[in-house]
């Protein structure tokens, strides 16, 4: 395939027919012993230019390869999709990617052997003649691959002493890759080593310029590194001696083995990281002969490998014994992990151990290759470790070795076991994104379109991988607008598609399929339903329900992915997942029955609702209640023993609540919706949470007109007259109620028409119409007292001597609220109290009698306070702050009215103005500057 698509059957070229046919081929044969679904073999071969009937065609197809390439090749009908079995080192473009693995794992000639080997297996242009998308993407990576190989082979060359058989060639390179800064380094470096200091200078400036006005960057450090030793005439930059190595403790010659791959071509970001890694040498050189080991961890695509190799060839020179190198392929989705022993076998061969002096014995090769390394200064990257035991066996014993580990596990038996430091990497933060797309892109493009780039920054969620993939596809069409990818990517549906480049290495849905196949059954499960959770996270007795274990099962499997990286645990007991990782999660829901995700996320409903209304009680204990049915067999209990547990447990699920009210929308669970709304209105009422209210209940409403359910209309109307109420939309507020005392006098409810009549008096307050208010709040005293609600009782005496004291009558307003104070405190309603307390005050303000009033106001205070009611506790502050005027301490009213604006702003307070004009209206405190 690294030319035309051919295919040779006993050394003879086999008929593959013409290029559709040969195209399938190619596909299988990429994706060598692995299923290829029909659908994705349809996309990638004719791309959207699928003809009628594309099925058949594609059958027919199969067939005729199946006959051209018997009997050494099969074509198998597999579950997932068509397999081809075939020896992968058969197949050009495995073998060269075989060929370069191997030959970066060796040193010198016999590296530039394979590295040749590998170069010649190349014809022509991979796929020539093919068009598809598919194709071209794949041609592009793959000839990004082989000039990457190339510059391998140079830098083995130049390690040689070619350099003056290498100047024709890097003379042609440069011209044609003018922005590559490995190339430039190596041309620079070979025109030095030549004598031609003065080109070689100049070599450095034409990039540095290019660079600046192309990019809008500086050379990278190793480019700026290489000017400065040449400006200096570093002598150590001179052609390096033929043989290079050590003494080991026993006297052995040993070579110095240089196992790093390539340094990454590009880096941003990671300044902690770096930072963090740096602190490795110190501690290397204070360690006192032991190694210090660092397991770099991170979620599939996060860019562990990149930052480790960026850091280890900015530090080679800190490591003269030598850096060894191993990737482990624990995630590796076309191989099996390294064993050990294989791995130590290959750091004996760097180390220059003879095969017939290597032990047959595996821990006693782990003992010669300790030995080897013992007391010399080297870096060991091991990466890609599968899972802690793999990687133990390839520490060293004593020496004086800084060890790096990557892996999408934490491996922290590694820390437990080895003393190991931990390193988890995070997205990348926005500015960081940018400028991994400006890369890709230039910055000019990035520039120009900055509304297109924040979309698709948003949309890759801060991944490296994505960000990259879609950089790579953006460059390829640098004449269409960046719109068009990131309305591409806006589909959920559909934006893993968008994030797959076209082979393994560069598709976001495949290197999570990598970290999915790896978990355990239980943790799978878990794993997919999160995808379909509502909200930004969930907590483990949430899950719980969702999987119908208990919360101690639910809590080994959430470990199990935050080991994983799949899963971050962003507090105690709550967990999120990347917004990319959800929608894998996702998709592979749905891809199970949908019967069991239906029911898992009835449960989750169901947790909440029977949550929430636990809460809503320890909240407001005194508040008229509502009955639940029996939640669903598997759904767990949550225990929440008092009034600060339910707040705070309120205040945490606060936005998955939200998202859940839409999840029994879309289930059709309408009874739940108008319980859940019902549960969350004394929690967004103490936290001044309108909007949140005011959208919850209306959804509400719809589905009780939906139900046809009369008590929840009334209910939810009643509701919906309360936050417009308090949000000064006082004819929305009056409609509401209005229509709730209507509907409860069908129902015949008294209680529910006390209540209504309370909330019209609010509303006639508001509009200044107290003797209409003070009729409503009198009928609602009424009606309660009629029907024995005390609770009610409590809080209309209180309305009763708020509007006597908006009437003057303040000597009768203390009757009335003293009567609410004292039948709030026997009932034990602690809110009710508050209210009442701070009625008392307001009297006693107007009667002039400030000490009575601030006593009464800091009792108020103290009960609002402890009940977590913010906005209760705006309005107390402004009474307060109003009485410290009128007894002229206007350092306390300032001080109380800051106060009293902080948490008006929070909230949204609709007094929030007026708090900033009383503040503005005070004098300036003696000494302040006009």
């Amino acid at each position: 395939m690294l030319g035309t698509i051919e295919a040779l059957v006993d050394g003879r070229p086999a008929d593959v027919g013409h290029t559709r046919q040969r195209c399938v081929l190619a596909v299988l044969l990429m994706n060598a012993n692995r299923a290829v679904s029909v659908d994705e073999l349809v996309d990638r071969v004719w791309g959207d230019r699928t003809p009628q009937r594309v099925k058949g065609t594609l059958y027919g197809y199969l067939s005729r390869l199946r006959q051209a390439l018997a009997p050494e090749v099969r074509i198998v009908r597999r579950p997932g999709g068509y397999l081809l079995e075939v020896d992968p080192l058969s197949v050009d473009v495995h073998r060269f990617r075989d060929l370069i693995a191997s030959a970066r794992t060796v040193d010198g000639e016999q590296a530039a052997v394979l590295m040749l080997q590998a170069l010649e297996l190349w014809r022509g242009e991979p796929f020539a003649t093919v068009d598809a998308p598919w194709f071209c993407d794949l041609r592009q990576a793959l000839e990004r691959e082989r000039f990457s190989a190339e510059l391998d082979r140079t830098d083995i060359q130049l390690q040689c002493g070619l350099h003056d058989e290498l100047l024709p060639a890097l003379t042609g390179l440069v011209g044609q890759h003018p922005l590559d800064e490995r190339l430039a380094g190596q041309f620079v470096l070979a025109l030095y080593r030549s004598g031609r200091s003065a080109d070689a200078l100049a070599g450095y400036q034409n990039i540095r310029q290019r660079l600046a006005e192309e990019l809008g960057i500086d050379p990278g450090p190793l480019l700026q590194q290489l000017h400065q030793r040449i400006l200096t005439g570093d002598p150590a930059l001179a052609l390096p001696a033929p043989t290079r190595g050590s003494r080991s403790g026993s006297g052995t010659f040993v070579p110095t083995p240089r196992q790093l791959p390539p340094c990454p071509s590009w880096f941003v970001g990671r300044n902690q990281q770096l930072a963090e890694l740096d602190k490795i040498l110190d501690l290397s050189d204070d360690s006192r002969g032991s190694s210090v080991i660092t397991v770099i961890g991170g979620s599939a695509g996060i860019g562990k490998t990149r930052l480790v190799l960026h850091w280890a060839h900015q530090n080679v020179d800190r490591f003269p014994d030598g850096q060894l190198y191993v990737d482990l392929r624990g995630f590796d989705p076309a191989q099996e992990p390294v064993a050990p022993a294989v791995a130590v076998r290959g750091f004996l061969d760097a180390l220059g151990v003879e095969s017939g002096s290597v032990p047959l014995d595996a821990q006693a090769q782990i003992g010669l290759y300790r030995s080897l390394v013992q007391g010399r200064r080297m870096l060991i990257v091991l990466d890609n470790a599968a899972n802690a035991e793999q990687a133990a066996a390839l520490l060293p014993g004593n020496a004086h070795c800084t060890v790096l580990v990557t892996s999408r596990r934490r491996l922290a038996g590694l820390a437990s076991a080895h003393g190991a430091r931990l390193l988890t990497l995070d997205v990348l933060a926005d500015s960081e994104g940018r400028n991994l797309l400006a890369h890709h892109l230039g910055r000019d493009r990035v520039a120009t379109e900055p509304e297109a780039v924040s979309a698709l920054l948003e949309h890759c969620a801060g991944l490296p991988l994505a960000i990259s993939v879609v950089g790579a596809r953006a460059a390829t069409h640098s004449d269409f607008p960046l719109t068009v990818l990131a309305e591409e990517l806006k589909d959920e549906s559909a934006r893993l598609d968008a994030l797959d480049a076209g082979d393994l290495t560069a598709s976001v849905r495949a290197a999570f399929t990598v970290s999915y196949h790896a978990l355990t059954a239980g943790a799978a499960e878990v794993f997919r339903l999160l995808g379909l959770a509502p909200g930004p996270e969930i907590g483990h007795d949430a899950v719980g329900s969702l999987v119908a274990r208990p919360v101690s099962g639910a809590r080994t499997a959430l470990r199990e992915l935050e080991n994983a990286h799949l899963a971050q645990q962003t507090v105690p007991g709550r967990y999120r997942l990347h917004d990319l990782t959800r929608l894998f999660a996702a998709e592979q829901a749905r891809d199970e029955q949908a019967d069991v995700s239906d029911e898992a996320m009835l449960r989750l409903v169901d947790f909440s609702v029977h949550t929430a209304h636990r809460a809503a009680e320890l909240l407001d204990p005194h508040r008229d209640s509502i009955r639940l049915a029996a939640a669903r067999p598997g759904v767990v209990h949550r225990e929440l023993d008092d009034h600060d547990a339910a707040l705070a447990w309120f205040t945490s699920e606060h936005p998955v609540l939200i998202s859940t009210i839409d999840l029994a929308v879309t289930l059709g669970r309408d009874l739940q919706i108008c319980q859940l709304a019902w549960a969350l209105e004394t929690f967004f009422d103490y936290r001044g949470h309108w909007h949140d209210w005011t959208t919850s209940q209306l959804i509400a409403l719809d589905a009780a007109e939906r139900l046809g359910d009369r008590p929840w209309k009334a209910a939810t109307h009643r509701s919906l007259g309360s936050v417009h109420t308090q949000t000064g939309r006082l004819d929305d507020g009056h409609a509401h109620f209005r229509r709730s005392l209507d509907l409860y006098g069908l129902l015949g409810d008294r209680v529910g028409q006390a209540h209504c009549h309370r909330g019209l008096g609010w509303v006639c307050h508001q509009r200044g119409r107290q003797r209409d208010a003070l009729d409503h709040a009198e009928q609602a005293l009424t009606l309660y007292r009629q029907t024995g609600h005390r609770i009610g009782q409590a809080r209309a005496l209180n309305n009763v001597g708020w509007l006597h004291i908006t009437l003057g009558d303040y000597r009768a307003a203390l009757q009335y609220c003293v009567q609410a104070v004292d039948l709030n405190r026997e009932i034990g309603d602690r809110h009710g109290e508050a209210g009442a307390w701070d009625s008392l005050g307001y009297a006693h303000h107007h009667l002039t009698e400030y000490g009575n009033a601030i006593d009464c106001y800091r009792r108020a205070l103290e009960l609002d306070r402890r009940s977590g009611d913010r906005y209760g506790e705006t309005e107390i502050l402004c009474h307060l702050a109003d009485t410290h005027l009128a007894a002229a301490d206007l350092e306390a009213a300032r001080r109380t009215w800051r106060r009293a604006l902080e948490i008006a702003e929070e909230i949204g307070h609709p007094s929030t103005a007026d708090l900033r004009a009383k503040l503005g209206g005070l004098p300036n405190p003696a000494g302040a500057e006009d």
